[in-house]
């Protein structure tokens, strides 16, 4: 276990003391990664003051080993019997109250749980999201080599982008040059959304082929050990109409402003309200029907939210994407998203690539 790690864990237990909890089951892949460096997609850890036990079945006991030394192993029989086996421990170290991350268990793995920790209090609690949300310096370098890999991907896939070329033949460029270059693999199927489909905020790549006009919604991302990137970029294909170009420029100053509003303390409501009143007063509000933007790190959405009546302030650490975009249904749609950081002075922008002040024709 590293360094960090042992940092996160020492935080994370600060927390349950603080909400009279004598452990925390946590169950959530990404989670348990943060936790303990454990990668495998089976498997529930247990964490008390004392102790970090995981368990899971034999499929994992070598890795286990390998990316989390310093946490106890239990090897259970299957993947459902770690919840039934946490909750026998729980029970066997005398624990009274024991949190659980209700976000994400289902219900029949609640019903485990509580089988085995029979005499035991089960609490719902998500603590361990609100650590993930500020990224240490470690998280952002990550982040930001991830980040690096798309910006290859990204200049592959514009220079493809000509009448005939197939948009799933794009998108498969895109990741054979990150994945050439050192990346684990997308976070998400990469968008290549061309001509009518840009209008899907989140279209699935197809066999359509480009046509000289098409607007082209690029959405790529990276993921480089454990964790993401994410990044928008808006394209026109060999000629752009009046009407493509002032919804660029529109969706462009919006997130402009919209990114030089976000810094510390900074309501994430408000930061939405930045952009979403610019696009509404150019009478495209019914057109940007989604939030601002999301929390990026090990899950490619996380906390914190930029969206309508989001109440919570950012604090410096934070990263997310800011986001805005215009969809009409007839021509196609505009997004720029860029990953920031946020810092005490406002934010630095982990993606490379430029974005380009002008419809980029190519």
């Amino acid at each position: 276990m590293t360094t960090e790690h042992q940092d996160r864990l020492a935080r994370l237990r600060a927390r349950l003391t603080q909400a009279e909890l004598d452990g925390l089951v946590v169950s959530t892949p990404s989670n348990i990664f943060y936790l303990s460096g454990f990668r495998g997609s089976s498997g529930a850890l247990l964490v008390t003051q004392e102790h970090a036990t995981l368990f899971s079945d034999f499929r994992y006991r070598l890795q286990a080993a390998e990316q989390a030394p310093d946490c106890q192993f239990e090897e259970v029989e299957s993947a459902s019997g770690a919840l039934a086996r946490v909750g026998e421990r729980a029970n066997a170290r005398g624990l009274r109250r024991l949190g659980y991350e209700n976000r994400n268990l289902t219900c029949e793995g609640r019903d485990l749980l509580s089988e085995g920790a029979s005499g035991v209090e089960l609490a719902p609690a998500s603590p361990v999201e609100e650590l993930r949300a500020v990224k240490s310096a470690e998280e952002v370098e990550q982040m930001r080599a991830a980040a690096g890999l798309a910006d290859q991907a990204l200049e592959k896939m514009a220079s493809m982008l000509q009448p005939g070329r197939k948009e799933q033949e794009i998108a498969l460029e895109g990741e054979i040059v990150m994945r050439r270059a050192g990346a684990e693999g997308p976070p998400f199927n990469l968008i290549v959304a061309s001509g009518p489909r840009g209008a899907l905020p989140h279209a699935e790549t197809t066999d359509r082929e480009l046509q000289s006009g098409d607007l082209v919604v690029v959405d790529i991302g990276a993921r480089l050990r454990g964790y993401c990137s994410d990044m928008t970029r808006t394209f026109a294909v060999r000629t752009a109409s009046a009407l493509a170009q002032e919804i660029y420029a529109l969706v462009y100053g919006a997130q402009r402003a919209a990114a030089a509003a976000t810094k510390e303390g900074a309501i994430c409501g408000e930061i939405d309200a930045v952009a979403r009143d610019l696009i509404a007063a150019a009478n495209y509000g019914e057109a940007f029907g989604h939030g601002l933007g999301h929390g990026v790190g090990i899950d490619v959405h996380e906390a914190p939210r930029l969206g309508k009546g989001e109440e919570t302030a950012l604090v410096a650490g934070n990263v997310v994407t800011v986001e805005p975009g215009i969809y009409l249904s007839e021509m196609g749609g505009v997004r720029l998203e860029d990953m920031v950081l946020v810092t005490l002075e406002g934010v630095q922008t982990l993606t490379g690539s430029p974005m380009a002040k002008e419809l980029p024709v190519v």
